[in-house]
């Protein structure tokens, strides 16, 4: 490597030099650079560093194993669609990826977005760790998103979801995501020492492992109790697959079973999450403070409580009426 530095270096001069002044020089060179270890410089162990530097801060940070994950596919794969020195990715660069990556993938709005998000919080970092300029994210902005009513479910059709179910369990998810509004990855995690019966309250981990409590009606209480009364294994989850041997259901296998619970009631997209939003939305109606509803969510900003709770239609013409009309 230092006898390739010596020639590119002797080559560029020896036009201008006598070949005594190329031997002097030749000589110096060799001399000066016998005092260091030179070696190649790699765009992918570069690459490849300042990934791991990352995602060791995401680590120490608490983020979880599935964001971890998501964060590392999302980086790796501008890296390697653009490989180049990380210095060296220009804003241009990163608009034209982002372009490229909603043409290949016909992604949408917000998975474009969070890609730019995760794009920008990488670049963020290595800037403010001084191993980058500037970020070549920085100038571009957020995606414009159009805002959406979301859906909720009925009273109506909470019930219908409860006759539809066929198994004690079934009616015990219902009525437990309802009660509660928890998210389907704290639903899962559940154990049944997890279920104070007599306060109706359970603590739950939520993102980032945060813990919180989360509250149960008596009607999520009554059907909990006759569930857990009707098994008879030994596993310690609260939630298990009706064949034997009993195993912790999945994530997956709860969004199948109210996929189908509701697809039988005429819901063709019923998935965990409607039933947090549609808590939210309740709860706000009713007058809950929407602090203590970010409260019962684990939202860590409020502007997220209130994306989840869609205020009902009804009540803002009846406040109309009332204070304008």
């Amino acid at each position: 490597m230092k006898q390739r530095i010596i020639e590119e270096v002797i080559s560029s001069v020896r036009s201008v030099l006598s070949e005594e002044q190329v031997k002097a020089l030749t000589e110096s060179l060799r001399s000066s650079l016998s005092k260091y270890c030179i070696s190649e410089k790699s765009d992918k162990a570069n690459q490849a560093h300042c990934l791991e530097l990352f995602l060791s801060a995401k680590r120490i940070e608490g983020c979880s194993v599935k964001t971890m994950k998501y964060y590392e596919n999302t980086i790796n794969h501008l890296l390697k669609t653009y490989p180049k020195e990380i210095e060296s990715y220009t804003t241009d660069d990163i608009r034209f990826y982002l372009s490229s990556f909603q043409t290949e993938h016909n992604a949408g709005y917000v998975t474009v977005d969070n890609v730019r998000r995760i794009l920008s919080s990488f670049f963020s970092w290595l800037e403010e760790e001084g191993l980058i300029y500037k970020s070549p994210v920085r100038r571009i902005h957020k995606v414009k998103i159009g805002e959406k009513v979301k859906e909720t479910i009925s009273d109506e059709n909470l019930e219908l979801l409860r006759d539809k179910c066929s198994t004690k369990r079934d009616l015990a998810i219902v009525d437990l995501l309802a009660s509660t509004g928890m998210r389907i990855g704290e639903l899962v995690k559940l154990n049944i020492g997890d279920i104070n019966f007599q306060d109706r309250e359970c603590i739950v981990f939520g993102k980032g492992n945060k813990e919180r409590v989360v509250y149960f009606n008596a009607r999520a209480k009554i059907h909990l109790q006759q569930y857990l009364d009707s098994r008879k294994d030994k596993n310690e989850a609260l939630f298990v697959s009706l064949n034997n041997p009993a195993e912790r259901m999945q994530i997956s296998g709860i969004e199948l079973r109210l996929r189908n619970l509701g697809r039988s009631i005429g819901i063709p997209k019923l998935h965990p999450h409607k039933f947090r939003r549609t808590l939210a939305t309740m709860a706000i109606d009713k007058g809950m403070p929407v602090e203590q509803v970010q409260k019962l969510l684990g939202h860590v900003k409020i502007d997220t409580t209130m994306k989840y709770a869609m205020v009902n239609q009804n009540n803002v013409k009846q406040s109309h009426r009332k204070y304008i009309g």
